[in-house]
Formats: structure tokens, sequence, C-alpha cells
């Protein structure tokens, strides 16, 4: 376990390093909140009574977005993994003594949480203190805060399980720009990050709810906000865990099956 917490220490060290990076996106993250808190308040003041979450709630789930952007986005995968399975040098991994799915496992977590650390308290300090119909709230209760943090961590591990899937499926292709382009975009979509899933119609939402991306940042976002309590919630976390558990189930597996066909060519 140790040789796999230095990996995601290495890791970890090197996303702290782009603050300046992290800077400018933080503007491009504080606009665009904004802007989506601006436009869901023209909802709010024309269909409030019809909405399937108030627009308080609706203000929390989108700055918390926006704060842990890199943390549940499926599109921030590592490009030196995609890099070394195009190039070959995926074979100096092979040379290492370590699970390769458990090295780039931990590797993803630890550069998403630099990541998420160096943007997510300046946009939620910020989002505090915006005028009040654009303030962020805080948590219904000090239960809810709890579980928001444990929701998160599972949903951060549901989502880097998805992403060292997709790396395991690139083995199978020329380029991995198709499974790229697909899943990440289906899941930017059915995870919430581009709509909240409440807004779903009911019989699309019984659909998304039986799939894993219901479970990335929908859970963490809207438990925080209070949208979700009492037994939907811990039935929530439950699903949470069984996914967790299914993915990387399915990414091990996966990966015995590329060890043993992978062919590495060149001197």
């Amino acid at each position: 376990m140790k040789k796999y917490y230095l990996f995601f220490k290495l890791r970890f060290a090197a996303g702290v390093q782009y603050r300046m990076a992290s800077i400018t996106a933080l503007t491009t993250q504080l606009i665009w909140g904004l802007m989506e808190c601006l436009v869901y308040k023209v909802i709010a003041e024309t269909y409030g009574e019809y909405l399937p979450m108030n627009y308080t709630s609706i203000v929390a789930y989108i700055w918390l977005k926006e704060a842990f952007l890199v943390l549940f986005n499926t599109w921030n995968t590592d490009k030196d993994i995609f890099g070394m399975i195009m190039n070959g040098d995926v074979a100096y991994e092979l040379c290492r003594p370590f699970s390769v799915y458990s090295m780039w496992f931990s590797r993803s977590v630890g550069g998403r949480i630099s990541e998420a650390l160096l943007r997510c308290f300046p946009v939620l300090l910020c989002a505090f203190l915006m005028p009040k119909p654009y303030k962020m709230s805080l948590p219904v209760s000090g239960g809810a805060f709890g579980l928001f943090l444990l929701t998160t961590i599972l949903g951060m591990g549901i989502t880097v399980a998805f992403c060292t899937l997709v790396y395991m499926l690139c083995f199978f292709t020329i380029s991995p720009k198709g499974w790229k382009m697909v899943l990440v975009g289906a899941v930017d979509f059915l995870s919430g990050n581009i709509i909240p899933l409440p807004f779903f119609p009911a019989s699309v939402l019984k659909i998304v709810e039986w799939l894993p991306f219901a479970y990335m940042q929908n859970v963490p976002f809207r438990i925080y906000c209070g949208d979700m309590v009492g037994e939907e919630m811990f039935l929530a976390v439950f699903k949470q865990v069984f996914w967790l558990i299914v993915l990387i189930g399915l990414g091990v597996l996966l990966w015995k099956r590329v060890e043993n066909r992978i062919v590495v060519q060149g001197g």
C-alpha cells in the first residue's frame, strides 16, 4: 500500500506546482458559475413553483460543481497515460513490480485532489461573498456536511475508476479519441454536470439512476443543499459503494486481459 501512496504523493506534488493555471481557470469558473446562477434565477422567477429544486439549492449545487470541477469531470484524464498507451512507453510500466491498474488509479487520485485543492477554496470563498441571490449557502446540517464529505470521496472514487476503465479500453483501439469523445460527453450529461439530475424527466431519471454516473457528483452536491434526504440519501450512499466496487473490479479484470495480450513493437 505504501508504494501506491508514493505514486499518489508524487502526482499530488506535481499537480500543486501549476498555480498560475489554476488561477486562470478560477476566473473562468467564477464567471461561468455566475452566468448559470443568472439563468436559473430567471427560470425560478418564471416557473419557480414547478421546479424540482428550490433556487437556493440550485445556487449551492452550481457553486459546488464549479469548486470541485476537476474532481468529478471525466474529461480530466491523465494525458501521460494515454501517451504511454499510444507510443509503447507502457512497457516501462510493465517492468515495475507493481499493479499497473493500482498505480494509475493512485496517480489519478493524486492529480485530481491537488488540482481541486488549488481551486475549490478560492471558488467557495468568492461564492460565499457573492450578493444574496447568488450567494453560496451553508450545508443544511452538520450531519449533511459529514455525509457530503464521505460521498464526495466515494464519488471521486467512482469517477477515477471509470476513467481508469477507459484507459484499459484504449488498449483495444488504435486511438483513444473515440472513447473520450463518446464516453466523456455522455457522462458529463448523465452525471448532472450540465443540468442537475432532478430536472430530467421522471421516465429518463429512472433509467439514469441505474447507471454509475448518477453517483458521481450528483449525490454529494444534493446532500449538501438538502435536496436529498432520509432514506433516499442513505440508499444513494449504498449505491455509491456498490458502483465503486463494480467499476474497480471491471477495471482489474480488464487489465488482466490486456496484460495477457499486449504487444509492444519497436526497439
